[in-house]
């Protein structure tokens, strides 16, 4: 949130200040509790300005409905470890969720700069301990308080930053001398994996044509979203060291909400199944993931929204209650603060006020074009 100009100052846990995290027993503990949503703004490599609808949810093994209920509505995740723990048992909890739900997600291997930190263990983890396929996409140079910066294994060149400028600036360098043959091998790596999703690609590989930067991050890219493999990275976010390569990592590899198939529903009157694109000219749809009382607004209802588009004083049906529901003020949330709106777009994730009967998991729409979405457990 630092970075994308969301938050002017950076909060660490241990003080108590970090923005996501809001309710008072959550500062006081140094944990997410709650989902929080935000929404914000980054420009990709290519330039263009992208739009996040991030929802930051619970770590901790207590809140894992919560983590549910989030993973239910998004389209992509960031699964974070801790380097010194690697895959602990509430990783494997949170990564069997997103399974179920098929989410594509990457890793990003956090603290890098914490004593014990170490990058290597952690990829196999995931091997060995959720059985799933990291594509390592940076090494990192150096770790603990000798972490320096990372590799990067398309450009094959190293990003060393500069601590004075609290990870805001960054040197592109040439590989260290002593880490070009690891860096070498990684790269092998990640082409063998990520040529095996395409059958042209694979077969130009095994005639020694290897595919150029822009191919490799289609590949990369085709095999997130069809959840092939999960892109690793890997920084510190304590020192600001790696956050915006991931955050770059986020339009180049996980999914917009166009990416997604269609979201089924069952028609309210026929009970036939119908589909619904995430297309702003398509009926609308959305699906209420999450209730919370907030002290200036009153009770705020999270929504996702499906298709169509939304206007505020818009009257909508609640399929599952069978209520007619009236929005009244529509907000975009940046965790504890709250932004007006006047209308919201398919993809969004928005937080109503005023919404009476609409409890988790109900489907709101479109009173001439009603449709029940998959129910939330």
């Amino acid at each position: 949130l630092y970075y994308t100009g969301k938050s002017h100052k950076i909060g660490e846990v241990h003080d108590g200040a970090a923005t996501m995290d809001w309710m008072e027993q959550e500062q006081e503990r140094g944990i997410t509790i709650t989902s929080a949503a935000t929404t914000t703004f980054w420009k990709g490599r290519d330039g263009k300005m992208r739009r996040f609808n991030i929802i930051d949810t619970p770590g901790h093994v207590d809140f894992t409905i919560e983590v549910e209920r989030s993973l239910r509505v998004l389209d992509g995740a960031i699964a974070l470890l801790d380097a010194n723990a690697g895959v602990e048992p509430q990783t494997e909890t949170v990564w069997r969720q997103a399974e179920k739900y098929h989410v594509p997600r990457m890793i990003f291997c956090n603290k890098m700069d914490k004593t014990g930190a170490d990058f290597y263990r952690s990829v196999e983890m995931i091997k060995t301990r959720l059985g799933a396929i990291a594509v390592v996409m940076q090494l990192p140079i150096g770790a603990e308080t000798e972490f320096k910066g990372v590799i990067d294994l398309i450009e094959m060149n190293a990003l060393i930053w500069r601590d004075e400028s609290l990870g805001a600036q960054w040197d592109v360098v040439e590989i260290p001398e002593d880490m070009k043959a690891k860096a070498d091998e990684y790269r092998e790596k990640l082409i063998e994996t990520v040529v095996e999703i395409d059958e042209e690609a694979m077969e130009d590989y095994l005639n020694g044509i290897m595919p150029d930067n822009e191919k490799i991050r289609a590949l990369v890219r085709r095999g997130t979203i069809d959840v092939k493999f999960h892109p690793m990275f890997c920084g510190t976010a304590f020192k600001n060291k790696g956050v915006q390569p991931l955050l770059d990592a986020v339009v180049d590899y996980l999914p917009s909400p166009l990416d997604i198939p269609a979201i089924k529903g069952i028609d309210f009157k026929t009970e036939a199944e119908i589909e619904r694109h995430a297309d702003d000219s398509e009926p609308l749809s959305m699906l209420a993931f999450k209730i919370m009382n907030d002290p200036f607004v009153g009770s705020l209802t999270f929504a996702r929204i499906y298709s169509g588009k939304l206007e505020k004083g818009t009257s909508v049906i609640n399929t599952v209650k069978d209520k007619r529901e009236r929005v009244g003020r529509m907000l975009q949330m940046h965790s504890n603060s709250r932004e007006d709106i006047e209308e919201a777009f398919a993809g969004d994730i928005v937080a109503l006020a005023g919404l009476k009967e609409t409890t988790t998991g109900d489907t709101l729409c479109d009173p001439l074009k009603p449709v029940i979405l998959e129910r939330m457990e």
